[in-house]
């Protein structure tokens, strides 16, 4: 018998509503789909996730939204347009902890994953954009962060920074826009962040 569908919120970015992909290949959505192949259903109730959003936005703009939701499970990525905005990285901190402080008050921490942010200066245009080597050394630095600030709290983590670099000498995985993440990189994405999922879903909150 398949149990209820957990109803899940996805946090973010351009990278989580999938700029430049169609919609059945945004990763929330084929994470949802792997997950119920597996028997570990999740309903997307909402992608909150806005294009260019830092994680100041996030914490004013999609947080808020959760309890009306009825969020069972939540994904949080969110750090590269803090980066290109020059948003301190003592902020970033700051404002990563406050939106875990809330999602903490909302939801077990076994129902909360976070997801480490992509390197886009591999890709064609963000090789052309700013300076890629002092953008690229902000994301590594943002991630540790989140790294540190996640498992400090003992909530899940999945890298996927590695994953990213690959885009430099595999055009398949940069979608048509020449900077996102194609439907093809976000599937190698989920291929790390369902079975962490899975393993959080089998454990009662």
């Amino acid at each position: 018998m398949r149990s209820e569908p957990v109803r899940y919120v996805a946090l973010g970015d351009s990278y989580t509503i999938g700029t430049s992909v169609a919609a059945s290949e945004r990763w929330p959505i084929q994470l949802v789909e792997r997950l119920g192949g597996a028997g570990r259903p999740l309903q997307l109730a909402a992608n909150l996730a806005v294009n260019g959003f830092t994680s100041g936005d996030v914490l004013a703009v999609e947080v808020p939204r959760l309890v009306d939701l009825r969020t069972g499970f939540v994904t949080l990525l969110v750090g590269v347009n803090d980066v290109v905005q020059g948003v301190p990285e003592a902020t970033y901190r700051a404002n990563l902890e406050l939106i875990l402080d809330a999602l903490e008050r909302s939801l077990p921490i076994g129902r909360i994953v976070t997801v480490t942010t992509p390197d886009y200066t591999v890709t064609p245009a963000g090789a052309d954009y700013g300076e890629p080597d002092a953008r690229r050394a902000g994301i590594v630095r943002l991630n540790a962060i989140l790294e540190e600030t996640a498992r400090g709290r003992g909530v899940a983590l999945v890298d996927i920074f590695d994953v990213s670099t690959r885009a430099a000498s595999e055009r398949s995985l940069v979608a048509d826009d020449g900077l996102h993440p194609s439907g093809a990189q976000y599937a190698l994405w989920v291929d790390r962040i369902a079975p962490v999922v899975e393993r959080l879903l089998a454990v009662r909150p």
